[in-house]
């Protein structure tokens, strides 16, 4: 099988914090198994221009992308069998955000996730809306944009809040992809729903932002220390404990078999103390990652072996990048002026066109929007309960035209006059086409 028919998986990890048990279950583990598919291709790296807009802790920065790095080999990441990468390590992915962002309307990124609760946090405290709110920040979308599609990955593994992202380098590939030609493969997210999320030492979701992470190769006795400071009830030994909300025991799932769990979930009811029940997650565990503990340590020891396998991971890359980016260039007509352009310009490319995107939030509604030909956000609906209602939405804008969205205007964020021109006058379009192809 060559490797034009292999699926191309793409997955990376922001290099601003000390990877714990959460990361592990979560990226670190499934990635790993992932990578040893015969049938994928696996694109792993250490995005550390995105550490760049949480963090402006520049020591924390490196020592985040040796641990993080360290962490996946000793995991059992086999480098040789992947491409894996610094992400800082390919300038072809910068120049790419640049042509990105020159076919993604401001008002798609108004939406994202992340760039909303910036503001909506600040109009909360009174503030003015982009206190503190950089142009990294806001241009987040654009650059995870770019990581994707400049390697053309098909699927990419991600957690529900992340969807809004992928969605979005489909809109940037298919805006880019309608100007000048198809080059960008339309990536699709996956979601991992059996992946473990763990509780931290206090039973909230584990993360370094809540000071409640089990650091997944700290030394076995801190290791035992931190396990035994996980928050349990009062219940003492020989009562029935639930393991419904127990912390201790979500862990432990997430390391151990079907029939180790039942034991486990027996030994609760049974009235097993809580010392003991520490005792047995601290085991369990340490049986996992004391295996890969001392790699681990050997390569943190070494960061000079960690450089050289990531920089051969990045030649490795722009393998692919380099070519890429040179054909981009010269589709957008970044190319020697000697060239003929009539003779090189895009064959059978797309005519730029119009459209509506349905699509589903993690609220759980479904919502569509109307672009322009450049991408440009001109209709943004509110939600609806099921697909079918807002598909039926489009339908009858299609049909109706101005009169169709004066009807249906309370189904829309508000438009101004001007606003509400261009989606009319790009409905018509869509309808025109429609009316053609069906005679």
């Amino acid at each position: 099988m060559t490797s034009t028919t292999r699926t191309r998986v793409l997955t990376g990890i922001t290099t601003t914090g000390t990877p714990h048990l959460g990361n592990y279950v979560g990226a670190i583990r499934p990635t790993v198994q992932a990578s040893r598919n015969a049938n994928t291709d696996g694109f792993y790296f250490l995005a550390d221009y995105h550490a760049l807009i949480k963090c402006d802790d520049p020591v924390r920065i490196q020592r985040s992308t040796l641990e993080i790095a360290a962490s996946w080999i000793a995991s059992g990441l086999d480098t040789d069998k992947v491409t894996f990468y610094r992400q800082s390590d390919i300038p072809e992915i910068p120049e790419l955000t640049w042509f990105l962002t020159c076919v993604t309307g401001k008002g798609v990124l108004n939406r994202a996730h992340a760039y909303k609760a910036a503001v909506d946090k600040n109009n909360a405290a009174g503030h003015d809306t982009d206190t503190d709110v950089t142009a990294g920040l806001f241009m987040y979308p654009v650059l995870m944009g770019a990581d994707i599609l400049m390697f053309k990955a098909h699927k990419v593994p991600v957690g529900r809040d992340q969807i809004q992202h992928i969605e979005m380098a489909r809109d940037m590939a298919s805006s880019f992809n309608h100007l000048y030609g198809e080059h960008f493969v339309l990536p699709e997210a996956v979601v991992e729903e059996s992946v473990a999320l763990l509780p931290g030492l206090d039973g909230r979701k584990m993360s370094k932002s809540y000071d409640n992470t089990i650091p997944l190769f700290a030394p076995a006795a801190q290791m035992r220390k931190q396990i035994a400071s996980i928050v349990t009830d009062s219940k003492a030994p020989g009562e029935a404990k639930n393991i419904e909300g127990s912390a201790l025991f979500q862990i432990y799932q997430a390391f151990a078999s079907a029939e180790e769990t039942a034991a486990l979930a027996q030994a609760y009811a049974d009235g097993i103390a809580w010392g003991d029940a520490k005792k047995v997650l601290f085991e369990r565990i340490d049986r996992e990652i004391a295996p890969m503990r001392a790699q681990y340590q050997e390569l943190i020891n070494n960061p000079a072996k960690l450089d050289q396998i990531l920089l051969a991971g990045a030649d490795k890359a722009r393998q692919m990048a380099t070519p890429f980016i040179k054909e981009l260039r010269h589709a957008v007509g970044l190319r020697a002026l000697s060239s003929d352009s009539s003779a090189t310009a895009p064959k059978d490319s797309k005519v730029a066109l119009p459209s509506f995107k349905q699509y589903r939030e993690k609220d759980g509604r479904f919502y569509f929007k109307l672009i322009d030909a450049q991408g440009q956000l001109l209709l943004q609906s509110c939600g609806f309960t099921s697909p079918k209602e807002a598909g039926h939405a489009i339908g009858r804008l299609q049909s109706g035209g101005l009169g169709a969205l004066i009807e249906l205007n309370h189904l829309f964020e508000p438009l101004d006059q001007e606003a509400q021109g261009l989606a009319v006058k790009n409905i018509e379009i869509i309808r025109s086409i429609s009316e053609k192809s069906t005679k």
